[in-house]
């Protein structure tokens, strides 16, 4: 006998499951599309979300056990961008879902409720007669006669024993008591806060928020790229198009690439819209203020969120625009887990809204200026500063036969002098924290390796350890050499740590700042060592790529590049793009004031074709001479690009297992498709893990997805022995 048709839901599980499940449900307590459920699975009961509700089924199937939400957390249009972001990325669809939750909602616990209290309809002359002994509950059952209050106006009012009076009035039944779920940030706008006048924008700047404005209204919209020079005001362009956006009652999201940027962004954006409710969204914030921030932006009472990478995902229930600074930054691809580029699905997101998107570099990336020479992208630039100041002069510095103190030359140490002398800041600057890259023994030629990664362990003096850069691990320094018994280990290289060192020794009265990720590790220390240099003291900075992009230092005349050739040589054909970049946004730290600025980089390639054509003909003829490379080989943006990857505590079994799936995927390769390896990494062990991969490229993008599709059924498929895990990285920007 056929069994009666029962009313399932379909939902996705935080697990790799590439598949929704099936539950059965009561007709009379149907979730809608984007709640969370309770459902079985296995001998646990784990928490769902609802991606399809009221399909019909006549298997038996398990039933829901609790409906957690009673209004949907995702609404559709999100819902549909996660999952076309799952099978683009195939990545699994729960765990892609659950990655745009705060961590509270991703554990099922109940989105918080907002209490609201008032006097109870039955109040009459005399229960207020019964409160005449009790003066504080008599004043509070005034005010809830008056207007309904919640906890933060009721603590306002009455301190901090406001429960307890309360409670009282609630025991007596003089109260009745409303709840919703949560809807505002609760975020009170920061006391010391400084409104300031609107700068006046130059003549250069208004014509590009005329344009963007036209650009934003159009019927046919398109990404808009700004392409404007360091320095040349593009936070205040932002902040002009952003105003017809939140005058016409709608939200706008601004996403930045680092935390660090966050908190001058927030305090620029909240001094220019006093008006509107702004709030940053980012990691180094607690569970429980990104949930709160979260469900402003997702109620509507938030009308600005400044966020990072993940913020991309945050339900905005009024979004007009969203505005993403510094574009090409590497930091907006994720690299672990759900392995998404940010940049991308702003505009995705933005496409499948109807609203405009904005994005502004210094630097834009190669597929940026590649979607803007194709007419994909509309394209604007801003070449010159406001004001007096002028982009700084740059010069090569050849070190070849120039002794160094270091990594210093004694030429540099002169220009230092000399910009001090002139009550002047300087900054140099390094990609590499600690004291030194090696510990080594001079003797036998022993040094500090990671036990658990395939690279050299760096000395940090500061707290007389040895630590791996890539996997954490850390070490005491040893006092002799482990191999020859020898006692005296001497170092090679240096770090910021190092320099800082050097730096007090020669300039002993001047302040030295260091800034990378080791020095500002405890909340606030960024902020306090910024202050010291937006005071105007005369000091030297030391730092990493912390400092190369969003900071304004208008005493800052000097900026030292010191190491720009470990990436003229690198096997990443990615570097040259990142090193223009980086060059280009480190030196537009100088001369941002009415004083002139230098930048000197130390070299010893001096003659390289790089560095060469950057000097000379500046940031687009030199992404234009490597687009031209790029489209010979067709690598992206002329070709699509996805490495499988997989690693093992062996490095056979990783092999092995990629072995078997290049074989099984070499069957079934597409005209048009390419596939390279099995490889190893170019640090091919990590943490422990050996690791190898595999390259799939296609000149069409659609191609490649199809072969992608073949090689996750490839790899869903393919047993796995020696603890090997593998994953797919569509669009990768990192090889290491």
């Amino acid at each position: 006998m056929k069994s009666e048709k029962t009313a399932i839901v379909r939902v996705a599980i935080q697990r790799p499951f590439y598949k929704v499940l099936d539950y059965q449900c009561q007709n009379d307590c149907l979730p809608a599309v984007g709640c969370r459920v309770r459902v079985p699975l296995g001998n646990a009961t784990v928490t769902a979300i609802v991606v399809e509700s009221g399909v019909e089924s006549s298997l038996q199937l398990k039933a829901v056990t609790a409906v957690i939400d009673e209004r949907p957390i995702f609404d559709r249009m999100m819902l549909e961008l996660l999952r076309w972001a799952s099978r683009y990325y195939l990545y699994p669809v729960g765990e892609v879902l659950f990655h745009a939750l705060p961590v509270a909602l991703r554990k099922g616990k109940p989105v918080p409720k907002e209490l609201f209290w008032k006097a109870a309809t039955t109040i009459n002359n005399a229960s207020l007669k019964t409160l005449k002994r009790a003066p504080k509950q008599y004043a509070m059952l005034s005010v809830l006669m008056e207007n309904e209050c919640d906890a933060f106006a009721l603590k306002e009012r009455f301190g901090n024993n406001w429960k307890n009076i309360l409670r009282q009035l609630d025991k007596k039944g003089l109260i009745d008591t409303r709840e919703e779920e949560l809807s505002t940030s609760n975020l009170k706008r920061p006391e010391n806060l400084t409104e300031k006048t609107p700068l006046e924008l130059t003549t250069e700047q208004s014509h590009a928020v005329e344009h963007i404005n036209a650009y934003f209204k159009a019927d046919n919209l398109k990404p808009v790229l700004l392409h404007g020079i360091t320095g040349s005001g593009k936070t205040e362009v932002y902040l002009r198009v952003m105003e017809p956006i939140l005058s016409g009652n709608k939200q706008v999201l601004l996403l930045v690439p680092e935390i660090g940027l966050t908190p001058q962004l927030l305090q620029r954006v909240q001094q220019h819209f006093p008006q509107y409710r702004t709030a940053a969204l980012h990691s180094g914030l607690a569970d429980g203020e990104r949930l709160n921030v979260w469900l402003g932006a997702k109620s509507g009472s938030l009308d600005i969120v400044i966020g990072t990478r993940s913020a991309v995902f945050t339900p905005m229930k009024t979004l007009g625009a969203i505005l993403i600074d510094e574009e090409h930054d590497a930091s907006f691809k994720q690299q672990e887990g759900f392995l998404y580029q940010g940049r991308d699905m702003a505009t995705k997101r933005a496409h499948d809204a109807g609203i405009p998107i904005l994005l502004g570099s210094a630097t834009p990336s190669l597929e940026s200026l590649h979607n803007a020479k194709t007419g994909r992208y509309h394209y604007l630039k801003l070449v010159s500063r406001p004001g007096k100041s002028i982009p700084p002069e740059m010069v090569l510095q050849d070190i070849r036969s120039l002794p160094l103190d270091a990594g210093i030359s004694q030429l540099m140490m002169q220009e230092i002098g000399q910009h001090l002398q002139n009550n002047n800041q300087v900054m140099l600057f390094l990609n590499r924290r600690g004291f030194a890259p090696v510990l080594m023994c001079p003797s036998c030629g022993w040094h500090a390796e990671c036990k658990h990664c395939d690279v050299g362990m760096t000395y940090h003096a500061a707290s007389g350890r040895v630590i791996c850069h890539h996997c954490g691990t850390e070490e005491p320094v040893k006092t002799t050499c482990p191999e020859c018994g020898n006692k005296r280990l001497t170092t090679q290289g240096q770090g910021t740590e190092r320099i800082e060192e050097v730096l007090k020794t020669h300039f002993p009265e001047t302040a030295v700042i260091r800034i990378d990720r080791d020095s500002t590790s405890l909340k606030g220390s960024l902020e306090k060592k910024l202050k010291k240099v937006h005071e105007g003291q005369r000091v030297i900075l030391i730092g990493t790529q912390m400092l190369t992009k969003g900071h304004d230092f208008p005493n800052l005349t000097l900026v030292g590049i010191l190491d720009v050739d470990q990436a003229l040589f690198s096997m990443d054909y990615r570097a040259q793009e990142r090193l223009a970049q980086q060059i280009l946004q480190v030196a537009g730290r100088a001369g941002r004031g009415e004083r002139k600025g230098r930048v000197v980089l130390q070299t010893s390639q001096p003659e390289h074709p790089l560095l060469l054509n950057l000097l000379a003909n500046g940031y687009y003829q030199t992404a234009q001479q490597i687009l031209n490379e790029r489209k010979q080989w067709h690598y992206p943006p002329f070709g699509a690009q996805a490495l499988i990857r997989a690693n093992a505590p062996d490095s056979d079994s990783a092999y092995q297992f990629l072995l078997k799936i290049e074989k099984e995927m070499s069957l079934e390769c597409l005209d048009g498709c390419e596939i390279m390896g099995p490889m190893p990494s170019a640090m091919i062990k990590r943490a422990g893990r050996y690791r190898f991969q595999i390259m799939l490229s296609s000149r069409q993008r659609g191609l490649l997805h199809v072969m992608l599709e073949k090689a996750l059924q490839i790899l869903n498929h393919t047993r796995r022995t020696g603890g090997v895990r593998w994953t797919i990285d569509v669009d990768p920007v990192d090889f290491m």
